[in-house]
C-alpha cells in the first residue's frame, strides 16, 4: 500500500512511479501535488495508492508533517518506515476504509454534486496478475461481493445441512420414550430426532456472516444477510479478531475441498489477517476519486449539522451570489424552549491550526446580514415564516442574536473515531464581534462569530455509516453543545455581557417608555420572553460608553430589573423582585397623584375595585380646569379621607380622560352621581401601593426611601453580589 496526501508538493522524482495512471498538477520547480482523495489501483506497481486528505498535516516551524511528525514523502510506504509507532501505521491502513465509505456516501446521494467524483468499480476476486499486497478496503469489498455472487452457494449448504434432519430415529424413541396409549394406538410425546453431526460448512458460513455483520455495524456497509444463523457478536466476535478467528480457520481449513468453499475460506482469513494476500483481477483501471474534497468536507457537516431544505424557503445561494454552507432552526440563545432563532455555520476545510482569514470572516459576517434581511422581508410581505422565528422585536427595535460560527476539521490525537467532542478552537483568536455601535447587543449591525473544532475521524465515520437514528442523535446533541457554548461565551467575565430581566413597574407605561428614552435602550434590550411584558436587557461588561450605572439607575426606577442567565426562566425571578420591592415609583412624565375624597372608602364593596373602571366627577372650576390640563402626567391615584389610616394608593393604567356623562359607553364607570363632567381613570387594582411614602402636604411621591434601596441594589448588581 502506498500513501499520498492530498496537495502537499511532492518532488517529481520521487513519486513519479507511484502517480502512474493518474493526473497530477506539476510546476516548473519540478514538484508534483494531486488534487483528489480517495483510492487508485497502479498498474506498474501492481499495488493500490491511497490519497488520504490534508487534514492529516500539520505546519511544524514552516514544514508541513504528516501527524506533526513525519514528511509526507517518508511515509508513502508505511510498512517501510521503521520510525513509524505501530498504531499510526494501524491507523492509515484502515483510515481508507472510512475514506472510502464517505465517497460512496456522498455520491449516492442525490441531493449532491457527483460530478466531482470519479468512479470505476474496483476488480474483484479473480485469477488473473497477484498484487505485492492486499489492502483492508480490498478484503472488505470482496467479501461484500462474494455475498452478493454466491447466494445459490449459501442456499445449496443450508439445504443440505437441514435434509433428514427432523427424521425420527424409531429405534431409539421406543427404546427411550414412554408412550401413551390413545385410541389403541400408542403416541410419543418426545421423539429422538436423527443424532446431529458437526457440520463445518455450517460453521465456515457462520464466520462469514459474523464478519459481514461486524463489518456492516461499523462501517455502515449493507450487510444483506440472507441466512438465518446464530451470528457470533460482540465481546465473543472480539476474541475472533484477536486471534481466535485465524486459530480456528486454521483448525478447520482441510475440511473444504470445493472451490468456492476454499474461496470463501481465503477472504474469512485474510479478514483475520490483515496481510494475508489475496488473488484479484488487475484487469481493469480501478479508482475512487473525488476532486475538491472541501465539497464533501462540508457536504458531512452539512448532513450532521444543518437543515435540509433550508429553513423558510432560503436558498443556500444568496441574493449577492454568496453560498452558505449551513443554516439551521434551533432554540434562541435567550428565551423559552418553544422560540427558535437562524444559526449560521460555513465549513473550513483547512490543514490543522491553519487560521481563519479576514475574507472569510468578512463573508460570513455577509451571510448572517442576509439571512436578516430574508426574514425582514417575509414580514414585510405581510407573511409569517414557517419557522416562526422573528429577528426584530417591534417594542424595542432590538434584534435577536443570531449564532455564527465556523466548522474546521482536527485529527483526534489518539486517532479515535469515537470521540465526538466539538468544542472551540485552541487558536488564539476564536471568537470575533463586528459591530457599528458599542454596546449595542441586540442591534442588527452587532454580528458575534465563533470557531470550533471536530474530530474529523468521528464525523468522517458517522457520516460513511449512514446510520439515520445515529445522525440525528448527534445533530441534537452537538445543537444543544452549539447553544451552551456560545451562551458561556457571551457571559464571560472578562469581555462578555451581564443579562437582566426587567418588567415594568405598576403604572409605567413599558412601551412608552422605549419610545420616550430610544437612544438611551436601544440594541440593548429586547423582548424574547412568552411573557411579552418581560424585557432582556444585556450591558457590556467593559461598559465602553461609561454608562452603564446611570442606565442601571434610571431603568430601576420603571422597571424591576434583575439578573437572569441566557436560558433561565425569568417568571420566578420577576415575581420575587415584585414582592420586595412594592414601593411608590413614578412613571416616567407620570408623577402627579390624583387624591380622591372618598371617606366611606371600603376595597371590598366599591363596585369599582373590580373593575379598575372609576369616573370622579368634577366641576368647571380653576382646580378642575388645572387637573384637565394635566392630564397626561397623573400616574397615581389616592383615595383619602382625614384619618391617616384610610389612605388607599393605585397606580393608574394608561392616560386619564376628561368625557361628558352623555358620552359614556361603559355603564361600569357610572359608580359616582355628578351633574357635570367625568374624569375617567382605569386604575390597577391588583395590588395596593404603600401611601405611607406619599408626602400628604404635597401631593407628590417623595424618593428619598425608596431610591436609597433602588441605588443600593444597583451598587449589588455591579459587584455581582446577586
Amino acid at each position: 500500500m502506498r500513501i499520498l496526501i492530498e496537495e502537499y508538493q511532492y518532488d517529481v522524482a520521487k513519486v513519479k512511479d507511484i502517480l502512474h495512471g493518474i493526473d497530477a498538477l506539476e510546476n516548473v520547480e519540478g514538484k508534483v501535488s494531486i488534487h483528489y482523495v480517495g483510492y487508485y489501483y497502479n498498474a506498474l506497481l501492481k499495488d493500490c495508492v491511497f490519497v488520504l486528505p490534508k487534514v492529516l498535516l500539520k505546519d511544524v516551524d514552516g514544514q508541513e508533517l504528516a501527524f506533526g511528525k513525519y514528511k509526507p514523502e517518508n511515509i508513502v510506504t508505511p510498512d517501510q518506515n521503521k520510525e513509524m509507532e505501530a498504531k499510526e501505521k494501524d491507523f492509515l491502513y484502515k483510515f481508507a476504509v472510512w475514506i472510502y465509505r464517505a465517497i460512496v456516501v456522498y455520491k449516492n446521494d442525490k441531493r449532491n454534486d457527483t460530478d466531482i467524483v470519479y468512479h470505476t468499480k474496483i476488480a474483484q476476486i479473480g485469477k488473473g496478475m497477484r498484487r505485492l499486497s492486499n489492502t483492508y478496503l480490498d478484503i472488505l469489498l470482496q467479501l461484500l461481493q462474494f455475498n452478493k455472487d454466491n447466494r445459490s452457494f449459501f442456499f445449496f449448504i443450508v439445504k443440505n445441512l437441514h435434509s433428514g434432519y427432523n427424521k425420527i430415529n424409531w429405534t431409539r424413541t421406543i427404546s427411550r420414550e414412554t408412550a401413551i396409549v390413545q385410541s389403541g394406538q400408542p403416541v410419543y410425546l418426545k421423539p429422538v430426532n436423527k443424532k446431529r453431526q458437526i457440520n463445518f460448512d455450517e460453521e465456515l458460513l457462520v464466520i462469514f456472516f459474523s464478519i459481514l455483520n461486524y463489518i456492516g455495524d461499523t462501517y455502515g456497509f449493507a450487510k444483506d444477510i440472507k441466512c438465518q444463523f446464530d451470528l457470533i457478536k460482540g465481546p465473543k466476535f472480539q476474541t475472533y479478531l484477536n486471534g481466535y478467528g485465524l486459530t480456528r480457520l486454521l483448525q478447520i481449513k482441510y475440511k473444504y475441498f470445493s472451490d468456492k468453499a476454499l474461496e470463501l475460506w481465503n477472504l474469512c482469513y485474510a479478514f483475520f489477517d490483515e496481510s494475508r494476500q489475496v488473488f484479484v483481477s488487475t484487469e481493469k483501471k480501478e479508482y475512487l476519486l473525488v476532486k475538491s474534497f472541501y465539497i464533501v468536507f462540508e457536504a458531512i457537516i452539512d448532513e450532521l449539522i444543518g437543515d435540509n431544505p433550508l429553513p423558510d424557503d432560503m436558498e443556500k445561494k444568496q441574493e449577492d451570489g454568496k453560498v452558505v454552507d449551513h443554516l439551521y432552526t434551533a432554540k434562541s440563545l435567550i428565551e423559552s424552549e418553544a422560540a427558535q432563532t437562524y444559526y449560521i455555520g460555513d465549513s473550513k476545510y483547512y490543514k490543522m491550526g491553519h487560521p481563519i482569514g479576514d475574507e472569510s470572516i468578512y463573508k460570513q459576517y455577509t451571510y448572517a446580514r442576509n439571512v436578516i434581511q430574508w426574514n425582514l422581508d417575509i414580514f414585510n410581505r405581510g407573511e409569517q415564516p414557517k419557522s416562526g422565528v422573528r429577528l426584530r422585536d417591534e417594542v424595542t427595535e432590538g434584534y435577536n442574536i443570531i449564532p455564527n460560527f465556523f466548522v474546521s476539521a482536527k485529527m483526534d490525537e489518539d486517532f479515535s473515531y469515537t470521540n465526538d467532542g466539538i468544542e472551540k478552537t485552541d487558536r488564539k483568536k476564536n471568537r470575533h464581534r463586528k459591530e457599528q455601535f458599542k454596546n449595542r447587543l441586540f442591534d442588527r449591525d452587532t454580528l458575534l462569530l465563533f470557531h470550533y473544532d471536530v474530530n474529523f475521524l468521528f464525523v468522517l465515520s458517522l457520516y460513511a455509516r449512514d446510520n439515520t437514528p445515529q445522525k440525528s442523535a448527534w445533530k441534537k446533541e452537538v445543537r444543544k453543545k452549539f447553544r451552551t457554548e456560545i451562551q458561556t461565551w457571551l457571559q464571560d467575565e472578562r469581555d462578555g455581557f451581564a443579562f437582566y430581566a426587567m418588567k415594568a413597574r405598576p403604572g409605567v407605561d413599558a412601551r412608552q417608555y422605549f419610545k420616550t428614552h430610544f437612544q438611551d435602550i436601544l440594541g440593548k434590550t429586547y423582548t424574547p420572553y412568552d411573557l411579552e411584558e418581560v424585557y432582556s436587557l444585556a450591558l457590556d461588561r467593559k461598559d465602553p460608553e461609561g454608562d452603564n450605572e446611570r442606565l442601571l439607575a434610571e431603568l430601576c426606577q420603571y422597571f424591576y430589573v434583575e439578573p437572569c442567565s441566557l436560558g433561565e426562566n425569568p417568571e420566578p425571578i420577576i415575581e420575587a423582585a415584585m414582592k420586595s420591592y412594592d414601593g411608590i415609583v413614578p412613571a416616567p412624565g407620570k408623577d402627579g397623584v390624583l387624591m380622591v375624597m372618598m371617606e366611606n372608602y371600603d376595597g371590598k364593596s366599591q363596585s369599582f375595585m373590580s373593575s379598575g373602571k372609576l369616573a370622579v366627577g368634577i366641576k368647571y372650576t380653576t382646580d378642575s380646569m388645572e387637573i384637565v390640563e394635566k392630564l397626561s402626567s397623573i400616574g397615581y391615584v389616592l383615595f383619602h379621607h382625614r384619618s391617616a389610616i384610610g389612605q388607599h394608593l393605585f397606580a393608574v393604567k394608561g392616560v386619564c380622560k376628561v368625557v361628558s356623562s352623555e358620552t359614556i359607553e361603559d355603564e361600569r364607570y357610572k359608580n359616582i352621581d355628578t351633574t357635570e363632567l367625568y374624569l375617567i381613570v382605569d386604575i390597577d387594582t391588583s395590588a395596593e401601593m404603600d401611601a405611607s411614602e406619599l408626602d400628604a402636604t404635597k401631593k407628590e411621591c417623595t424618593k428619598s426611601t425608596r431610591y436609597d434601596a433602588q441605588f443600593a441594589r444597583i451598587e449589588e448588581l455591579k459587584k455581582g453580589k446577586e
